[in-house]
């Protein structure tokens, strides 16, 4: 076949799905079981989504592996965690263990990156283009992109003049990279920063860690799981998923009880924040006060906590000021999981600067410069975050009714109903799209699936060929967010560029990006919809001159 032949080869198939991480797997089972023709595209060449990019060393999850998973039973008897918090590796087995034990891998076209999606009203059908020029035809369009997929380019000059070795956290190479005797500099110090550093520093000659914000970070105690645990949690999954799906956040966790002013006692509160700080990760959030976002008091009592911890751990005083967060709320930036990373810096081949006050200017060709002066390094590694949430779907040229783009809709900041759908955009379905909730992903996700499952079959009893939300729905949950989320202490996260509201990407729209009433309180309204016959959205049917 010739290249202008490939070029126009165009397939069409019931649905079609972008991505194959967790929601696009996911969405490709349901799709199965109803009976659709579908087919996902992957730019990468293997499952994974985040978990295919993301191959940075130390790369493992924040939530713990039972619940970071899908709630089929017959696969939770036949796989085994090995670890309280699974590395990248053993996730993307994971999902690949999971597209072949459904068999849904052969619907899976790899190394095909979406670059438009146009909507033609006349025959209601989306035309799909990927970046070689081939076209894919659907009647439903599923969007499984992920919050985070789109990394957010190093902002400075010289990228190209710098002699040595660059990396991006979130485009890592598959080929092993070895930093053994490397001057290292690692900027950024979010997430993905704070799991690479202690790694890397157990190898570099020196490694030089550029910070612009400091974090709280909680410890994972992270820990191999033995047989009689992963035994325990198989004989009743039922229990666990049922507290997941009840908890705020869609962990298998029972909140703490108690509030701040339940507690009047100064030592006792520290006693309760030092068993969350055991503990590890988000149990810290999540079992020592209920009102820990909502009330300013028990939030400062918490960062106070983390402060001392910090004082405590590294010992050199002016290293450990510069790590110690002020300014804003625990929780108003995503909270991240770290192993070793404050001990990391009582190495002697580790330094710290801060580029809040003394920022990079340029790379050169030996290193980085800053504002004070120039380092010399081998190796560069970006952990410089994403654009987050909004950031692939804006990357591909999506196209709804009247030729109307929807980067051009969304020009103030996105608008949906439910995080699933956007008027104007007819049977284009997002899988955990803008403004859905902000909890357990999986979780999240199994959840999403099922209700487009109902949604599909709704528009097939009833005769219907169109769904997409009302503008007075969309309009009503927009508000519904952004009224939830100025409710808690998170938005004094926006001067320290958080990712909750966009604030981390010079220019883009500030506009609350996730539901924070949890993950019980979105299944509930999902739910609601749903049950009133998936109310906030409206249903059409083709002229029968159509053709149809």
């Amino acid at each position: 076949m010739s290249d202008q032949d490939k070029a126009s080869t165009s397939t069409h198939t019931d649905a079609l799905v972008i991505g194959a991480g967790f929601a696009g797997v996911r969405m490709l089972i349901e799709l199965q079981k109803l009976g659709l023709s579908a087919v996902a595209l992957e730019a990468g060449t293997d499952v994974g989504g985040t978990w295919y990019w993301n191959r940075y060393p130390g790369a493992r999850t924040d939530s713990e592996s039972w619940s970071y998973c899908f709630p089929f039973p017959e696969i939770e008897q036949e796989w085994d965690w090995s670890e309280r918090y699974p590395g990248q590796e053993e996730v993307q087995r994971y999902i690949g263990f999971v597209a072949d034990r459904f068999d849904v891998r052969r619907h899976i076209r790899f190394g095909h990156r979406v670059t438009a999606a146009t909507y033609d009203d006349a025959d209601n059908t989306w035309t799909i283009t990927t970046d070689d020029g081939n076209q894919f035809t659907c009647t439903y369009f599923f969007t499984g992109l992920g919050h985070l997929s789109v990394p957010q380019e190093p902002p400075y000059e010289g990228l190209d003049s710098f002699n040595g070795e660059v990396y991006l956290t979130g485009r890592w190479p598959k080929e092993k990279v070895d930093f053994t005797g490397k001057r290292v500099a690692v900027v950024g110090t979010g997430a993905s920063g704070i799991q690479t550093i202690p790694h890397v520093a157990e190898v570099a000659e020196h490694l030089t860690v550029f910070q612009r914000t400091p974090n709280y970070v909680m410890p994972a105690q992270n820990h191999d799981l033995d047989d009689e645990f992963r035994r325990k949690i198989k004989s009743d999954y039922a229990a666990v998923w049922n507290k997941a799906r009840n908890h705020v956040f869609g962990f298998p966790m029972d909140p703490a009880g108690r509030m701040y002013d339940d507690v009047e006692i100064d030592a006792e509160r520290d006693r309760i924040f030092e068993e969350g700080w055991r503990n590890g990760g988000f149990h810290f959030v999540f079992e020592t006060f209920d009102d820990l976002i909502l009330d300013q008091r028990s939030n400062d009592a918490a960062a106070e906590f983390i402060r001392k911890k910090i004082r405590e751990i590294v010992e050199d005083p002016e290293t450990a000021e510069l790590l110690t967060p002020r300014g804003y709320p625990y929780v108003s930036k995503r909270p991240p999981s770290g192993t070793n990373y404050y001990e990391t810096f009582n190495r002697d081949n580790v330094s710290l600067v801060d580029i809040r006050t003394n920022p990079i200017e340029a790379l050169t060709t030996n290193g980085l410069r800053t504002r004070e002066r120039e380092y010399e390094f081998d190796v560069i590694i970006f952990a410089t975050g994403f654009d987050a949430v909004t950031g692939a779907l804006n990357n591909i040229d999506i196209r709804g009714e009247r030729g109307v783009g929807l980067s051009e809709y969304w020009a103030a900041g996105p608008e949906t109903y439910l995080g699933i759908g956007t008027p104007g955009f007819p049977n284009m379905f997002m899988i955990c799209g803008p403004q859905s909730a902000y909890a357990n992903i999986p979780v999240i996700i199994e959840k999403v699936v099922e209700w487009l499952g109902r949604a599909l079959t709704y528009m097939n009893e009833h005769g219907y060929d169109r769904m997409q939300p009302t503008a007075e729905a969309t309009a009503r949950w927009t508000e519904h967010v952004a009224e939830i989320f100025n409710m808690t202490l998170l938005p004094s996260g926006e001067s320290f560029n958080s990712w909750y509201l966009g604030a981390n990407i010079p220019g883009k729209p500030r506009r609350v990006l996730f539901y924070f009433g949890g993950a019980a309180g979105y299944f509930q309204e999902i739910e609601k919809s749903a049950s009133h016959d998936f109310e906030g959205f409206e249903f059409s049917r083709l002229p029968v001159a159509s053709g149809r």
